[in-house]
């Protein structure tokens, strides 16, 4: 979402929707997941309160469209403290990058896409694409930042994302339908934010390549060069040229015998 149109977008938003320019939101976010995580720790029944259930909403607990979020992504207490370290990480760099506004938007494009998928395609894992859309986003602003994998390995964040994207693919192709369009659903956020990029992208790299073959059609070849310079009466308009005993061109500057 870049150019013009876009920031005229942006500053609209902006006027119309200030709330959402707020920092430090999805930081909360991460400060909620730790919270729910004790609690869930203490008392594991309140996890099925919290998740996104279209029949529950229905029912009147609309608290559920909101509150799947805050649900960790583990129950082991190691991999929750790398899970949370890492989100906070995620949440202050996203909104270094793109600011609040951005950010917050996303997020909820993000949410807006889980409840749909919820709601018409069925499914659970809406937490999970949730944030791995926040992963790939910051994996595509920022692909060459490293990052430690295990505490050990030491990748650039693209490559990371690439594997996850390849597993992603590979579920794509074998679920059914309904799971494939609920899929696109949690990472509609993703699918707007970007994909319009790769292919303003593409198609101006195609435009470059065809105005470069273009160009190579039409500049003549040239008929003489010089075995030692290279100089050709294209770059050397001014230079002259012989063939010596060897059967080879040179400019009179570098032809054998001379002088």
């Amino acid at each position: 979402m870049n150019g013009e149109p876009a920031e005229n977008f942006w500053r609209g938003l902006r006027r119309w929707c200030p709330w959402l320019d707020t920092p430090g939101v999805l930081k909360a976010v991460v400060l909620l997941n730790a919270l729910t995580f004790l609690l869930l720790a203490m008392v594991p029944a309140y996890r099925e309160m919290l998740e996104l259930s279209p029949e529950a909403v229905r029912r009147g607990e609309v608290w559920r469209l909101a509150t799947y979020i805050f649900i960790p992504q583990t129950t082991d207490w190691f991999w929750a403290v790398f899970y949370l370290l890492f989100m906070w990480f995620l949440a202050d760099a996203l909104e270094t990058a793109w600011g609040p506004l951005r950010l917050n938007a996303f997020y909820l494009l993000g949410m807006a896409g889980c409840t749909v998928a919820a709601f018409f395609f069925g499914g659970s894992s809406y937490n999970t694409f949730l944030n791995l859309s926040l992963f790939f986003a910051f994996a595509t602003l920022a692909p060459d930042h490293k990052v430690y994998l295990f505490f050990v390995l030491r990748l650039k964040i693209k490559y990371i994302a690439w594997v996850f994207a390849g597993f992603m693919l590979l579920q794509f192709a074998v679920i059914p339908l309904p799971g494939k369009m609920a899929m696109l659903a949690c990472l509609a956020n993703y699918l707007v934010f970007f994909v319009p990029g790769f292919v303003r992208d593409a198609r101006t790299r195609r435009s470059n390549t065809v105005r470069l073959e273009k160009f190579r059609s039409q500049t003549p070849e040239s008929v003489h060069r010089c075995r030692v310079c290279g100089r050709t009466e294209i770059t050397h308009p001014d230079a002259d040229f012989r063939v010596a005993a060897d059967g080879e061109e040179y400019c009179t500057e570098h032809l054998p015998g001379r002088g």
